[in-house]
């Protein structure tokens, strides 16, 4: 047989190995059926009433709509807008989770090329003498060859177990992809939440700053008052102690706002002294009055955790037919065909060809029962992630009713304390004028103050905190969903 035929027969023998059909060991991975629940909360909610009352700053739920495209966008402001984007440009946990994502990648492509046959090239050069154990009395002199040819080697996956690694391995790497997915998500919502939180202090510290202003005021009056002999000395230590009290309330907002912003620095991946914050204005901002939601059949497939669980379960499946066909004799096939000769010019002759083809086969007989117990681990394994996954999926049914419900009084609260700041500002309008025809004391006029600025504080905190239930509706339900088909 000359070199090219031996070449074409190993080839073939190979290709017709490589192409041996067989049914992968281990269970098969489908799919967790979604929980049969049609509702987030056990009672129907008042957001999911149509819009009657002609409330301008109601919210309305839209079932069965889930949310599209970037859905910070909803809040219509172009501040929002572009820290977010700096925040997806700049963050460092996002380049670490994508670089996390191509590394599963190759992984997993790494693993695909074993089930190949492996070329490769050997070439060598020696010298070597036999003794008379190889030949005999008639030992040859030493001599000098020169080797030069391709190999191939197989392992035959007749078992599946080596396709069984591959899809474990891909399934890593669709798990690393959520995960990326969901460090997206996480990334969005605290630069947005962090952003509002801005935004909210901001505007408390702008009406902490009124009120202060109100209190100097209120000391001027008493002050004239007092130089009139109309009031006591009292009343100006009264205004006086009013003023001081409410000057305490700034240091702490002001600190908060600090740790807000450079919260938000961080986020965005810029040291804070670098980030070259925009001015966020929480009355810039549009609270949206439609509220997509997923139904709960649809979340499952929606939100990247739960994704992310999904994949660790179909790789723990598949780990489990590694684990099988473990259990099986190994199968291999190695062959080489080459030149030989023992002169250089020689080496390339038809009378120097040479090949070896052979077959081996390794099976476990005795090993202490370390491969069934790898194998048992395996399914405890695959049965733990199934219970993650469940868990994953009640958790997140759970956020979203808290959000749900956080939305439903959080409208309540709004408004109570819309009604709050309206019949205090009533109060201090009416207590001044009285205190101006003398029909009450300043102390009346300072408590309708203190009121007042309760009330004022309390509204700018409930419509903060309004916007932040919303943006933790949209996080609950996964965004706008994964970017890649799960």
């Amino acid at each position: 047989m000359n070199t090219t035929s031996l070449h074409r027969t190993l080839a073939a023998a190979v290709a017709a190995l490589a192409a041996v059909g067989c049914t992968a060991v281990g269970p098969d991975f489908k799919r967790p059926d979604p929980l049969a629940v049609q509702r987030y909360t056990a009672e129907s909610l008042k957001l999911e009433a149509d819009a009657a009352d002609g409330d301008a700053q109601a919210q309305h739920l839209v079932p069965g709509t889930p949310l599209e495209g970037e859905w910070w966008r909803l809040l219509r402001s172009d501040a929002v807008d572009s820290v977010v984007q700096r925040a997806l440009a700049g963050n460092r946990t996002l380049a670490a989770a994508a670089a996390s994502v191509a590394q599963a990648q190759e992984l997993a492509n790494a693993q695909a090329g074993t089930l190949a046959p492996q070329v490769g090239l050997t070439a060598g050069a020696g010298r070597q003498k036999l003794g008379a154990e190889a030949f005999g009395p008639s030992t040859l002199p030493p001599f000098t060859y020169f080797a030069v040819g391709p190999t191939v080697s197989y392992t035959l996956d007749y078992t599946g177990g080596g396709s069984r690694s591959v899809e474990q391995q891909r399934a890593l790497a669709e798990y690393q992809q959520h995960q990326l997915e969901a460090a997206r998500l996480a990334v969005t919502g605290t630069t947005v939440t962090q952003a509002l939180r801005v935004a909210s202090l901001r505007a408390q510290i702008a009406t902490a700053e009124e009120l202060l202003d109100r209190d100097r005021e209120n000391l001027r009056l008493v002050q004239v008052a007092f130089d009139a002999g109309s009031v006591a000395r009292l009343d100006i230590i009264s205004a006086q102690t009013q003023l001081a009290a409410d000057q305490t309330l700034l240091p702490p907002l002001r600190q908060q706002l600090s740790v807000a912003r450079h919260a938000l620095a961080v986020i965005m991946g810029a040291a804070p002294a670098a980030a070259a914050l925009p001015e966020l204005d929480i009355a810039q901002l549009e609270l949206p009055k439609q509220l997509p939601v997923s139904v709960p059949s649809e979340l499952a497939r929606r939100r990247p955790d739960i994704l992310a669980a999904e994949a660790q379960l179909h790789a723990s499946t598949a780990a489990v037919g590694v684990a099988e066909g473990n259990l099986y004799p190994h199968i291999s096939i190695t062959a080489s065909a080459g030149q030989q000769a023992l002169t250089l010019g020689r080496l390339f002759d038809r009378s120097s060809g040479a090949f070896a083809l052979a077959a081996g086969l390794v099976a476990p007989l005795f090993d202490g029962g370390t491969l069934h117990a790898e194998q048992r681990a395996a399914v405890d394994a695959m049965h733990a992630n199934a219970a993650n996954y469940e868990q994953t999926v009640l958790e997140a049914f759970g956020q979203v009713a808290d959000s749900l419900e956080a939305l439903e009084h959080g409208a309540e609260d709004l408004q109570a304390h819309s009604r709050a700041q309206d019949a205090a500002r009533d109060d201090v309008e009416l207590t001044r004028r009285s205190y101006r025809e003398g029909n009450v004391g300043v102390l009346q006029v300072l408590d309708a103050e203190r009121r007042y600025q309760q009330a004022r504080l309390g509204f700018v905190r409930a419509q903060a905190q309004r916007y932040i239930d919303t943006v933790q509706l949209f996080l609950a339900l996964g965004g706008a969903g994964p970017s890649t088909p799960g």
